[in-house]
């Protein structure tokens, strides 16, 4: 009997070792941050790349800037019937990309295109 209770006890034991172990190999989801002194040096980098960029430079970051605000307020609804786009059919109006469901919503909006221009999200900056 005392030997089969030593058994049980190492078995218990081995268990337990086992299963501590594993838990101890799992990696963290979590991210790991840099450290602030890394931060504060990447900051710095930042700052010097910006301050030696040139003007045509500094010009091309705002066209880039510009040209993501408008893909994210890019327009998915005709402006005259107000149902799905179709970008085959579109019209070039002051620089900008205007997109209809059919080519007779295209004519409508040539007709007055003030009307029409007030909904679009590419001409609401």
């Amino acid at each position: 009997m005392k030997k089969a209770v030593n058994i049980l006890m190492i078995a218990l034991l081995v268990t337990g070792m086992s299963i501590l172990l594993a838990g101890c190999k799992k990696k963290s989801d979590t991210p790991v941050m840099p450290e602030s002194h890394d931060m504060d040096k990447m900051m710095d980098e930042a700052k010097d790349t910006a301050d030696t960029m040139s003007e045509e430079a500094m010009k091309t970051a705002g066209a880039a800037i510009e040209e993501a605000k408008t893909i994210a307020a890019e327009q998915t609804v005709c402006p005259v019937m107000k149902g799905p786009i179709d970008k085959s059919v579109f019209v070039e109006y002051e620089g900008k990309k205007v997109y209809f469901c059919c080519p007779s919503c295209k004519a409508e909006f040539e007709k007055d295109p003030a009307k029409y221009i007030k909904d679009l999200p590419q001409f609401k900056q």
